[in-house]
């Protein structure tokens, strides 16, 4: 490792030990980034150097940001940090707020100081709060006013938590104001080694409790040279539009990363449902969107009513994406989406294929400057065509927070995403399950995921999601959890057409022998579905059937 930048080396003493790294790969000249590297310098000052500080940055509901306000503010936030609220190069600083512009701001500013960013979803309380400040030992926070009563609630549980600055506060030292002090307006970017953290992204819980994930400058740059650079293709005419919060890191590579580091621009916006996000695309024109399947699924019965012809590029994570969304996206709109497949712990997308390389129903191939492969339990690549654990290395990869789950993620050298995977004789990924969510009923293994695929070509079906349930005959039986549309109803006569519609999609038996109805279905913040506590939901259900 490089000299470090930082005065408080907490992250770099807690890191995990280098021997259970998985192997860094840097195949592509463009991954090969200098020993001092401070990310900011390359995703926002060099386009003022460069002529372009005029060029429109930051497009938001309340106000626009050229590169060069952009660059203005984060001087003045990075000052503020330094000067007033006595933050050093290292010092972890919390960051809660919706997608606007001073949360896109003061983000820059902390790593530009050499701080380590760490984002937090909006809709944490306090409970969730006191975890990742507790275990990245956060002394200093920056917050929206508007959703900061959960953080003072937090900060009462919290020792370390010393300091809260807000922003839209009508206090004298809010933010805005301590911005304002003459000089503040030049900051020089602090002299931090590539391999400083800078970056502290906590997993979003689908598997219990949450992980910090530790990321480097050149991190940053290297998911915008991999994926970015040759599979997402961006232009600086473009306007980028995303619904993840900024906490996340598909997010924070849709937002920020991707179109910042070609010049372009994002439009941020708080509110985010699939009808406010297709609404935003038509009223900013945006080029590129990044959302779930979920939100692309939701808007498709009105997708004739929309202008979206500005759009050219769509992506799709968090979830895996579905035939059936997939090809009737591009029937409405004649975009292809690209399936991306990517981790917190992996920093961003690290299989997935351009436009005219996708497949309906396969995710892709892997991103140039990684590796994939499938192995097996013991860390064997298996044949083409043979279902195993996807295992992949690149530029990136897991580094937890003081976390003894880093031996269970990187084996050999290689990152274990958790996910089930086939890899065609192409070289195409195709989805199969996360590892946990394979269900063995009857000797047969069973991707919960592959029969939500196909109920949700269902014309009843809104949502769903399925897990395996207890059985005391089967060992395991498929249980889905449906939504339906409003004008359906969830009787015996539904259950049954369901049961008979999944047979034909798929092998019967991999039918859901057992169907419940539900209005919501457990998801994180980031609307990730948590099958872990469906399985709760089901096991609870199975004992007490058990037990009458």
């Amino acid at each position: 490792m490089f000299a470090t930048g930082h005065v408080d080396t907490f992250a770099r003493d807690n890191l995990p030990p280098q021997s259970d790294w998985p192997e860094f790969r840097f195949t592509l000249p463009e991954l090969n980034y200098p020993e001092r590297l401070n990310c900011v310098t390359e995703l926002l000052d060099r386009w003022v150097e460069l002529g372009k500080g005029d060029e429109p940055c930051l497009i938001t509901p309340t106000e626009t940001l050229t590169y060069a306000a952009l660059q203005e503010r984060v001087n003045r936030i990075a000052n503020v940090l330094t000067h007033d609220l006595g933050m050093v190069t290292g010092n972890r600083v919390l960051l809660r707020s919706p997608n606007n512009a001073m949360m896109a701001a003061a983000w820059f500013a902390v790593i530009k100081a050499g701080g380590i960013a760490v984002a937090t979803m909006p809709l944490l309380r306090a409970r969730e709060l006191v975890y990742p400040i507790t275990k990245a030992q956060i002394s200093l926070a920056l917050c929206d006013a508007r959703i900061g009563e959960d953080l003072e609630k937090a900060k009462a549980q919290c020792e370390g938590l010393k300091r809260i600055a807000y922003w839209g506060s009508d206090r004298v030292d809010d933010l805005t104001k301590l911005m304002t002090q003459p000089g503040y307006e030049r900051f020089a970017a602090a002299n931090t080694a590539s391999d400083d953290v800078c970056l502290i992204a906590f997993t979003s819980g689908t598997t219990g409790e949450p992980k910090g994930t530790m990321h480097f400058h050149r991190d940053i740059l290297a998911t915008c040279d991999s994926f970015g650079k040759h599979v997402l293709r961006p232009v600086a005419s473009d306007r980028f539009i995303g619904s993840a919060p900024l906490a996340f890191t598909f997010g924070l590579g849709g937002h920020l990363l991707f179109p910042m580091r070609v010049g372009a621009s994002t439009i941020l916006i708080e509110r985010a449902s699939p009808d406010e996000f297709f609404a935003a695309v038509t009223t900013y024109r945006a080029t590129i969107t990044f959302t779930a399947p979920t939100a692309y699924r939701a808007i498709l019965p009105k997708i004739a009513s929309l202008d979206v012809s500005s759009l050219r590029k769509g992506v799709s994570a968090g979830e895996t994406l579905p035939k059936a969304t997939f090809e009737a996206w591009e029937k409405a709109t004649g975009i292809r989406l690209l399936d991306g497949l990517g981790s917190t712990e992996m920093f961003h997308i690290f299989v997935c294929s351009p436009e005219e390389e996708a497949r309906a129903g396969a995710t892709g191939r892997v991103v140039p400057g990684y590796e994939a492969r499938v192995v097996d339990e013991k860390g064997r690549e298996v044949p083409p065509g043979t279902i195993g654990r996807l295992a992949v290395r690149g530029p990136t990869g897991c580094r937890y927070l003081a976390d003894p789950r880093q031996r269970k993620y990187v084996e050999d050298g290689w990152n274990l995403p958790g996910d089930t995977y086939m890899m065609d004789e192409e070289g195409y990924f195709h989805y199969q399950a996360r590892s946990d969510d394979m269900i063995i009923s009857a000797g047969y293994n069973i991707a919960g995921p592959e029969v939500e695929a196909a109920l949700l070509t269902h014309p009843a079906v809104a949502e769903c999601g399925v897990v395996g349930a207890p059985d005391p005959d089967r060992g395991m039986v498929v249980k889905a959890y449906v939504i339906l549309r409003p004008d359906r109803v969830g009787d015996a006569a539904l259950t049954k057409a369901l049961q008979d519609y999944a047979k034909e999609q798929i092998a019967p038996f991999k039918y859901p022998r057992a169907i419940e109805y539900v209005t919501e279905l457990p998801k994180t913040p980031t609307g990730k579905l948590q099958r872990f506590e469906l399985r709760r939901m089901a096991a609870a259900a199975a004992g007490q059937k058990l037990a009458s």
